[in-house]
């Protein structure tokens, strides 16, 4: 674990990622379509990382990100672009309604490897850091995450072998990230029902050997396009999931109405808990009100020094303008309760 870190009582962070625009959607594809080149879609992208930095400033989250703007193709997509040792499998359904059926898959061809600079998460910490002077929280797809997409070949016998073998090459890249000043650094995993807390526990532990960073676990039912995927309990994982050396966990309830909120109450004990009070997946506009009643419950299971407060999950598959709207009662919402308790 790093050093002291210093934040409000009761801080305010977010899962990850930013609410896209419609100019940065329009960048992405220009460039998909080959009308831009590499220079016009880094300033565009640039540009984007400064944009959400600044909305979560102005809306006063203490612990931010850098809105996961630079990952074109979405959370882990992106990942697999660079990776050697995989290729795309034909996607069986392309229209009618989304599913996660239309998700590209990949299957193995070789020994998985990264490009010589990585994954590319460092350069995308250096660019923020300059940026703002707040903390600033490092993403990173955790090893089930990469893995889950992956159909096993002759080199790996399972998707959890897999996963042991993205567990080494997310570890250098976290090891690269301490090296370049992060501090804080969450890694996000699928609670996919197949997998036992225990082995979730041991991929993470396998991830993050030796990474001098405060360490974050968010583990997630899935939001792509606003979509969850997985059964949303978290009930299957606990106890076994807290043999992870994670620092913080970063959990959802404001979407299932607080429910488990008994499970963290009798588990939770000694552990920092981030949990989200406001709804990612949902367009309605909570109020700053809204969200302190969401705080107040949450105080009756986890002490204030040990309580953040976030959205849900990322916000890449919403609308800015709800994202900025939701990060404002979020911290407004805290503000309530941090004066109700005399931490203001």
């Amino acid at each position: 674990m790093a050093g002291h870190i210093s934040l409000p009582p009761l801080p305010t962070t977010v899962v990850g990622s930013h609410g896209k625009t419609s100019w940065w959607t329009a960048g992405v594809r220009l460039f998909d379509e080959g009308r831009w080149g590499p220079a016009d879609v880094e300033e565009m992208l640039a540009h984007a990382v400064d944009g959400a930095i600044r909305d979560m400033e102005d809306a006063g989250i203490d612990l931010i990100s850098d809105g996961e703007m630079r990952r074109l193709d979405g959370y882990v997509d992106s990942y697999y672009r660079v990776i050697q040792g995989i290729e795309a499998v034909p996607i069986a359904r392309k229209d009618g309604p989304w599913g996660y059926d239309q998700q590209e898959r990949f299957r193995v061809t070789g020994t998985i490897q990264t490009p010589p600079g990585g994954l590319g998460i460092v350069r995308e910490f250096e660019y923020a850091r300059g940026r703002t002077d707040r903390l600033l929280k490092v993403t990173c797809a955790g090893p089930l995450t990469f893995g889950s997409r992956i159909h096993p070949g002759a080199v790996y016998g399972s998707v959890v072998a897999i996963a042991e073998r993205f567990a080494e090459v997310i570890n250098q890249e976290l090891k690269a990230l301490v090296t370049a000043g992060a501090r804080w650094i969450q890694i996000d995993e699928p609670a996919r029902g197949n997998v036992t807390g225990e082995e979730m526990a041991r991929l993470f532990n396998l991830a993050t050997e030796g990474v001098d960073a405060h360490l974050g676990y968010h583990i997630c039912f899935g939001n792509r396009y606003g979509r969850g995927r997985f059964k949303r309990t978290y009930r299957p994982y606990f106890p076994g999931v807290l043999a992870a050396r994670a620092d913080q966990f970063v959990l959802e309830f404001a979407s299932r109405e607080l429910s488990e909120l008994d499970l963290w109450k009798e588990y939770g004990s000694g552990r920092e808990l981030a949990a989200g009070v406001v709804d990612v997946k949902s367009f309605y506009p909570e109020t700053p009100e809204d969200v302190a009643d969401r705080v107040r419950a949450l105080l009756q299971v986890c002490p204030p020094e040990r309580l953040s407060l976030c959205p849900d999950c990322g916000f890449g598959w919403s609308p800015r303008g709800m994202c900025v709207q939701k990060l404002g009662a979020l911290a407004k919402g805290t503000a309530i309760v941090r004066r109700e308790l005399g931490l203001d």
